[in-house]
């Protein structure tokens, strides 16, 4: 299953990032952010939060489709150094190299390997820099209309949820990846941080947002198109979405163990 057959849809559908995520970040770092590497860009929907607010920004991503989009999209985006730089690789693909003062993946960072993630992040980083993920499940508001969709791609599909990758909860207090950071000597000052959203789409974009997930596209297309046909189908024309973002802020130690 890859993001790249959908990546049209992807920049089409997918909210972006509120600037009051950047000024978290930032807030954080308690320093000037000048350069950062994002983990799994896409269609640089994050990208262009950080890059608009002067971050020279090395966007990876190991799809050349979603690389295509983020170029059409984000102003500057060039495969050479300049204020948005590309580069095709996978995450555990990148050689050490240039150090950054801020790496961050934005509902990427369950793709990547957990075998080594850490200190391959911390080899990113330089000595006090910033690592920040974000990202968080798109729910229906109305909890009746949630039941319903849940009944109606009941025949195709279970959930359409990521579960957490260390198995982590969803009632805890501390969610996944801010479990492993707490457990990393490579890092500290480790934080999570809500940002509530709440959106109005029209029905059909926010089917078209699922058509975008994951769990969608792990379906064979006519399932897929069945699915998402019959969620249509229950929903009003206007619908209210919680898209609230769950953040975890840490620090790369300044002598790494």
């Amino acid at each position: 299953m890859g993001f790249g057959a959908v990546a049209a849809a992807y920049e089409r559908f997918r909210p972006g990032y509120p600037d009051e995520l950047f000024e978290l970040v930032a807030a954080y770092a308690g320093r000037p952010l000048r350069t950062a590497l994002e983990i799994g860009a896409g269609t640089g929907k994050a990208t262009r939060l950080f890059a608009g607010r002067g971050v020279a920004v090395t966007a990876t991503d190991p799809d050349p489709a979603m690389l295509a989009e983020l170029a059409r999209n984000v102003p500057g985006a060039v495969t050479a150094p300049g204020s948005v730089r590309t580069v095709r690789a996978a995450f555990e693909e990148l050689r050490p190299g240039p150090t950054y003062g801020l790496c961050y993946a934005a509902a990427a960072l369950h793709w990547t390997r957990p075998e080594g993630r850490w200190a391959r992040v911390a080899a990113l980083l330089e000595p006090g820099g910033v690592f920040a993920s974000f990202g968080g499940p798109v729910r229906l508001a109305d909890p009746g209309l949630e039941e319903r969709v849940r009944v109606a791609r009941a025949a195709f599909l279970a959930s359409d949820e990521v579960p957490s990758p260390d198995g982590t909860a969803p009632a805890a207090e501390m969610q996944w990846p801010g479990t492993e950071l707490l457990r990393s000597p490579l890092f500290e000052d480790v934080r999570q941080v809500v940002l509530g959203r709440r959106l109005t789409l029209d029905a059909a974009d926010y089917v078209g947002y699922l058509s975008t997930v994951s769990a969608y596209l792990e379906l064979a297309p006519e399932r897929r198109r069945a699915a998402l046909g019959a969620v249509l189908r229950v929903l009003p024309a206007r619908v209210g979405i919680d898209a609230g973002l769950i953040g975890h802020l840490a620090r790369r130690v300044s002598a790494p163990a």
